[in-house]
């Protein structure tokens, strides 16, 4: 059976005085405990996070990686080695911000996913649409895409160790959300696609939703066959809406 996860995504926020603030506002919150939950925080703050989380149920991640693992003359980035070495345990890879606003392609996005594994982190594969291609309906198409680079680069055994998030770009910080209904179609379609490759990894990976979830649709979100939580992106940042998020995971 999947376990429910709920991912926090932080995104470019934070000081340290702020990050201590939520930090601990979420050691107030009631949490569920069948639920696995993770938050990634900026690069600059993951030693705090790791550090200020301890002994709570939550795992820490980064929100990138650089293609090539372990260390070398590549300024300005990090490596999937030295994520690990601070205590992150996942990463995500392919988000929509930095395939769009920073022309990350699939292949880079894929040379990503490998580097991560290779360093023993677990990648969160984020896929999506823009609002151009949902109205020409090329949704399915796009995802499938997208995913399908990756398990052509990795192998379908390296999901074992990874997570998709199917993250529409018209929905991300828009107040829009896909319907449950919307969003049922495009995971039933990547486990489907998943399944073509190895019934038993698609049976088995799990699917998460990102997309304005809050609170009071996360449930409705969650309840589809084929979602197995969320990546949060906003909400993840106040401490209430998140515990109410991951409350709403655990039922």
């Amino acid at each position: 059976m999947r376990r429910t996860m709920v991912a926090g995504n932080w995104k470019m926020n934070g000081t340290r005085a702020s990050v201590a603030e939520l930090i601990e506002a979420l050691r107030q919150q009631e949490l569920p405990t069948k639920v696995e939950m993770v938050v990634f925080p900026s690069c600059v703050h993951v030693s705090q996070v790791v550090s200020g989380l301890e002994g709570l149920p939550f795992s820490v991640g980064a929100q990138d990686c650089a293609e090539q693992s372990g260390f070398g003359a590549l300024t300005g980035e990090t490596s999937a080695t030295q994520l690990f070495d601070v205590g992150c345990e996942w990463v995500l890879v392919g988000h929509s911000e930095r395939r769009s606003l920073l022309g990350e392609s699939d292949k880079v996005v894929s040379r990503k996913f490998a580097s991560a594994l290779s360093c023993g982190l677990k990648p969160i594969l984020c896929l999506g649409e823009s609002l151009e291609e949902r109205q020409a309906g090329q949704t399915l198409e796009v995802v499938g895409r997208q995913l399908a680079h990756v398990i052509a680069e990795v192998g379908i055994a390296a999901f074992e160790q990874a997570v998709v998030a199917y993250e529409p770009v018209w929905a991300i910080g828009s107040g829009l959300t896909a319907t449950p209904e919307q969003a049922q179609e495009v995971h039933a379609a990547l486990r489907k696609q998943l399944a073509r490759e190895d019934q038993r990894i698609a049976d088995g990976v799990r699917l998460l939703y990102g997309g304005s979830v809050k609170a009071d649709n996360a449930a409705e979100l969650f309840g589809m066959a084929d979602i197995d939580g969320g990546l949060i992106g906003g909400a993840s940042l106040k401490a209430n809406e998140f515990g109410a998020i991951c409350r709403a995971a655990g039922n």
